[in-house]
């Protein structure tokens, strides 16, 4: 299993002394985002020079990019909000080739106006859902054209807040390109240590097949996230879930400060047998 992490967890001058970052940690996987280079997450224009450095700067480091950063709310309940995200994501997906990358991370949203990650009672509405699968339909149009694959989390404040829902989503959108990236942090808040096992065993059998990006972070008890290995989840039992899972998907740390990523890196280590 090839750990990796956020790449933005290191606050550098340019992309290459980031990636200098990462491989300083012994790591040759990271998850891209593009405000590494100075810009928002999701920016309205990416010149084709800088995609190109930016694929050149990994390939120079022998470093992979699991994937890029393209979160947006999908539901946010003005429609013109959730057209400029749209928009935002064929500029991203436009660049994938040249940064060396074919995958694009998404959440799915929130009808909360103000951040995209806070729950909003009307998100288990009939309308989210309808609204989720208008905006995914033409998102996974834009992952057809540009030849690349989507990969949503199931997050806790999402519409899409548990691995069956995802595992639906899925089914309904039936595309080839629509992915998951697996976090178990994200599928509890609060939760006994039973039932936090349960829903890492229900998520993988759900979804494991579809998986190709794993998280490793963590929840203390109070239902704060924390880095991987300061918290309640029980590591030994999702990694060995994992394992199993039919895919091999790198295990991408975030959630940490720069540092805290030497003792987390240390943790998973040994949990994975020094790998």
């Amino acid at each position: 299993m090839e750990l990796g992490i956020f790449a933005k967890t290191f606050e550098r001058p340019s992309v290459g002394s980031v990636f200098d970052a990462v491989r300083a940690h012994g790591l040759r996987v990271a998850h891209f985002n593009m405000s590494c280079t100075g810009r928002p997450s999701m920016p309205d224009a990416i010149p084709e020079d800088l995609a190109a450095s930016i694929g050149t700067a990994a390939e120079e480091r022998d470093l992979t990019l699991a994937g890029v950063s393209g979160t947006f709310n999908m539901i946010h309940p003005d429609p013109a909000v959730r057209e400029r995200g749209l928009r935002r994501l064929d500029v991203l997906a436009g660049a994938c080739d040249a940064m060396g990358t074919d995958v694009i991370t998404l959440c799915t949203g929130t009808r909360d106006p103000d951040d995209k990650w806070r729950r909003h009672p009307d998100n288990d509405t009939d309308a989210a859902w309808r609204d989720l699968r208008r905006s995914m339909e033409r998102a996974l149009a834009v992952a057809e054209t540009h030849d690349v694959t989507l990969a949503l989390e199931p997050e806790h404040a999402n519409v899409v807040d548990t691995a069956r829902k995802g595992a639906r989503l899925i089914e309904e959108m039936g595309s080839p390109r629509l992915k998951v990236v697996f976090d178990p942090a994200n599928l509890f808040e609060t939760a006994p240590p039973d039932e936090r096992r349960r829903r890492v065993e229900e998520g993988l059998a759900l979804l494991g097949e579809h998986v190709v990006v794993a998280h490793a972070k963590d929840r203390r008890a109070d239902g704060t996230f924390c880095p991987a290995g300061h918290g309640v989840l029980d590591y030994d039992h999702y990694l060995a879930q994992l394992r199993a899972a039919p895919t091999d998907p790198p295990l991408v740390l975030h959630g940490l400060a720069e540092d805290e990523v030497a003792g987390c890196l240390a943790f998973l280590r040994e949990r994975l047998g020094g790998g």
